[in-house]
């Protein structure tokens, strides 16, 4: 086994840590915060003594039960979400104390209706566009009126000091995540999208950010160590892709595909990679304020227009040198589905190939998506 296998079996055998770590921290009194999207304000979160976890929303498994609420022609990410809160097969889910969700689309806002009905549940209304001072106004009463429900539901003071110091904390994660990110930046890359991808994961459900900073500054450190002496995981011509679109959480299988068809995924401008954890907050203003214009300027498909996306997906193109755009949109995920006609027309205006792929979380495409992928990869 060499270097980096090592490095990445551990990884993958203490993948689940998170759901021992956030049982013992409900044990011992401390609130959990479950969240489903970038949106929901780290910093703030925990600057009120709460823990945030994401919620399950990545499997096929609870779907059929969510259907008996919901209809079937609705977004898997939705129907997942649901399914794993309505059956309690969800372990974040079922420790949480509130749940912080967001009107990114009007499938998620109606769901939360429900979702309602089993835990405490904030909805952050979401301005419909980033630009001008209306819809920062807006957003900032939002930031104001999350940190006074989490005040009262936990009996605490979020004051400038505690914000600021969580800013910091979370901006040392995401500066350290981006060193994980420029492995995949050398050519060949130190590590395949799958590892990258298996890091980011372990990453995302590991509470103790104190911990985690240091411990995967190392393992960045060791990798690239590996590397420099000449271990190699990718092939020298292996086409470099980048993926965009939807949440990939129970789509990996594009993933797969396109690593078994020889090529490298690269760059995932993706929910929860790069769109929202490449940015820092700016530590020179006030918190509140600087965290209103980090968070604002996510960008999401909800956006109207969404320049951060677009100007953020050239920027990434032309960084990791891509040879090739595959963009995943979840069936009935209407906003990811129009956008990606400027998607297509920004990708091609670079000089490289782009194709779209609609998918949900069942396994029933893979034969197909493996052809599809391989005709595509043919033409690089």
């Amino acid at each position: 086994m060499s270097r980096i296998d090592e490095l990445l079996a551990d990884v993958e055998a203490h993948l689940k840590d998170g759901v021992l770590q956030v049982k013992e921290a409900s044990e011992k009194g401390r609130p959990i915060v479950g969240t489903y999207c970038t949106f929901a304000p780290w910093e703030l979160i925990t600057a009120a003594g709460a823990i945030p976890a994401t919620l399950c929303a990545r499997g096929e498994d609870p779907i059929t039960a969510a259907e008996e609420h919901l209809p079937r022609n609705l977004c898997p990410l939705i129907k997942s979400s649901y399914g794993y809160a309505l059956t309690d097969k969800c372990p974040y889910f079922h420790f949480c104390d509130m749940v912080i969700a967001e009107s990114t689309c009007d499938g998620k806002k109606k769901m939360y209706e429900l979702m309602s009905r089993m835990k405490p549940l904030h909805l952050m209304m979401l301005p419909q566009t980033a630009e001008g001072d209306v819809a920062r106004s807006a957003w900032r009463s939002e930031l104001d009126r999350l940190k006074a429900r989490l005040e009262d539901a936990f009996s605490v003071t979020i004051d400038d000091e505690a914000i600021s110091k969580r800013i910091a904390l979370r901006n040392r994660e995401r500066m350290a995540l981006n060193s994980l990110w420029e492995l995949s930046r050398l050519d060949p890359p130190a590590i395949t999208g799958r590892e990258q991808f298996l890091i980011s994961e372990y990453c995302e459900f590991h509470f103790h950010k104190e911990e985690l900073v240091p411990w995967l500054g190392n393992l960045v450190y060791q990798i690239r160590e590996a590397y420099d002496q000449g271990e190699r995981r990718v092939g020298k011509d292996a086409p470099r892709i980048l993926i965009t679109g939807c949440p990939l959480g129970g789509a990996q299988k594009v993933i797969h595909a396109i690593e078994d068809a020889g090529a490298v995924v690269v760059c995932y401008e993706n929910c929860g990679g790069v769109k929202e954890l490449g940015f820092l907050v700016d530590e020179d203003r006030p918190p509140m304020e600087a965290l209103t214009d980090k968070y604002l300027n996510v960008g999401c498909s909800v956006m109207t227009p969404n320049t951060s996306r677009m100007d953020n997906l050239k920027n990434l193109i032309e960084s990791y040198n891509v040879d090739g755009v595959v963009e995943v949109v979840l069936q009935a995920c209407h906003t990811y589905a129009v956008e990606t006609y400027e998607v297509r027309e920004l990708v091609r205006s670079t000089g490289r190939p782009y194709m779209s792929v609609e998918t949900d979380y069942s396994k029933s495409d893979i034969g197909q998506l493996a052809t599809r992928i391989g005709a595509f990869l043919e033409m690089l």
